[in-house]
């Protein structure tokens, strides 16, 4: 009889690990969550945040952007720090903070998180987030929205200069790019594109070439900054 690895999804329902300080918050959050959500972790350091999303392989991260441990870079460097650990390579981030200083969200965003929201948002609103990010959407609070692309500085000049960028990439390159930089992995690509995950990989080696970046995580702050997503 088969079982069930930890990481597999079940029955549609996200997995998700709670990084916060506040245990009080952590146990609001988690009875607020609607149904189709299923906390397997929490932590409240950076270092337990590391351990317990590598043992737990969740599919989403709620991840406060202020927290103790480490060398002081908070939900940043939670991101920073798995970013080349295989065990993480498909979890996605959402940072939910008290904070709406552009530093924080800035710094988040630039480290791979895929969304941004505030804690004056309900159980219902978090909970929709963390199946959109799931499923590879980028997600804020709707004030920030529109911070997030100001403080990427896409301006005319930008986009003009985008087109240009995005000229280099084949069509077939241009739809990798963007599913990668939403946070589909390899074979989430292959199967959308109907391609083998091998192919996928080469698309995005040539992508991250011609475009002078070095992982993921910058092709999303690129296509960010330059309205793409």
């Amino acid at each position: 009889m088969s079982g069930v690895e930890e990481g597999d999804a079940v029955d549609g329902v996200v997995r998700v690990v709670i990084v916060d300080d506040h245990q009080i918050f952590r146990t609001g959050l988690r009875a607020a969550l609607g149904p189709e959500i299923e906390v397997v972790g929490e932590a409240a350091t950076v270092d337990e945040a590391i351990g317990e999303i590598v043992r737990s392989r969740p599919e989403v991260v709620l991840l406060d952007v202020h927290l103790p441990g480490g060398s002081g870079g908070g939900g940043a460097e939670v991101l920073q720090r798995l970013a080349g650990v295989q065990r993480a390579a498909e979890t996605r981030f959402l940072a939910l903070s008290v904070s709406d200083a552009a530093d924080d969200v800035v710094r988040v965003i630039r480290a791979g998180a895929r969304g941004y929201l505030t804690k004056t948002a309900s159980g219902a609103e978090v909970s929709t987030a963390i199946v959109r990010v799931h499923d590879g959407d980028a997600v804020f609070s709707p004030r920030l929205a529109g911070f997030v692309l100001d403080s990427f500085g896409a301006g005319a000049g930008e986009i003009a200069a985008a087109d240009d960028e995005l000229d280099r990439l084949s069509a077939r390159e241009q739809e990798v790019m963007r599913m990668i930089a939403r946070g589909y992995a390899y074979k989430e690509v292959a199967a959308e594109l109907f391609l083998s995950v091998k192919t996928v990989e080469t698309h995005v080696s040539n992508v991250l070439r011609k475009l002078q970046l070095s992982n993921r995580h910058e092709l999303t702050a690129w296509a960010l900054s330059r309205r793409l997503l």
